[in-house]
């Protein structure tokens, strides 16, 4: 155990120190993905407008709140892509990650753990623009902060989980893209991304409560900005472990069956 604490802790610092050579690229990046919450941003605060002012218990000052919360979630959930394991397999680097002591996904998650700490620090500056433009509605409590802090964590590792889970589908065909394509569109719908799943139908949000999508996102969101009672705040940390033991759980099975058709070699 605590070797593979003193391997995360050394992985994750050689991450944080290779990312901040690439500050320019880093900050060009999140910059780019603000386009996205900021359309989101008018369009429902147009709606709440029009609406007498609110929409679901959500105003301007609310949804400004969110999507701005938003902008720190959307970073945290990038993990490594399914579309990356064609290349892994077909130059053979997974044979490479094969000969190391440790399953591959610890060093993912290591790499990419050590990146979200650049990624918060990045973020702030932009947030502190975004709060000066739009003027959200934000006023957490401690046990709300607290709760945000771990769910951001477990939204980064079951999205790591499940996206691992589908780049281990290319051991048995390399035809995956509509696959990924379906997987991304239940997220962008069921995840709270395009807009707060209150707003939704209520068989979505339903829906939504049962599969992971809502824990990797909406769940964070809404804990920051006051949304959840703590009775949620707490099932909802629960939920996040729960998807995280079983995102393990598959992977750990796939993984050793995938192994079995796995033939490349390296160069």
């Amino acid at each position: 155990m605590w070797q593979l604490i003193d391997f995360y802790l050394a992985a994750m610092k050689q991450s944080i120190l290779v990312q901040f050579q690439y500050r320019a690229a880093n900050y060009a990046y999140m910059i780019g993905m603000i386009a996205e919450p900021v359309i989101y941003l008018v369009v429902w605060s147009t709606v709440a407008t029009v609406q007498g002012g609110s929409v679901s218990g959500y105003n301007a000052g609310s949804f400004a709140a969110y999507y701005i919360v938003w902008t720190l979630v959307r970073n945290m959930n990038i993990v490594f892509t399914p579309y990356g394991w064609e290349q892994r397999i077909r130059s053979g680097e997974l044979s490479g990650l094969l000969l190391r002591p440790l399953h591959p996904l610890h060093y993912d998650i290591a790499f990419f753990a050590g990146w979200k700490v650049v990624v918060i620090v990045f973020w702030l500056p932009i947030a502190a623009m975004l709060i000066w433009l739009f003027r959200p509605t934000l006023n957490p409590t401690w046990l709300e902060i607290a709760v945000f802090a771990l769910a951001i964590w477990g939204a980064f590792l079951i999205r790591m989980m499940f996206l691992w889970l589908l780049g281990l589908i290319s051991f048995w065909t390399t035809r995956v893209a509509a696959l990924y394509e379906l997987f991304f569109a239940l997220e962008l719908f069921l995840s709270g991304r395009i807009a707060p799943l209150v707003l939704f139908p209520e068989w979505t949000q339903r829906l939504a409560d049962w599969l992971p999508f809502r824990w990797t996102f909406g769940f964070p969101i809404e804990a920051f900005i006051g949304q959840l009672t703590t009775a949620e705040l707490v099932g909802g940390l629960a939920m996040q472990i729960g998807w995280i033991v079983i995102g393990w759980g598959l992977v750990s099975v796939v993984w050793r069956i995938a192994l079995r058709r796995y033939t490349a070699v390296g160069g």
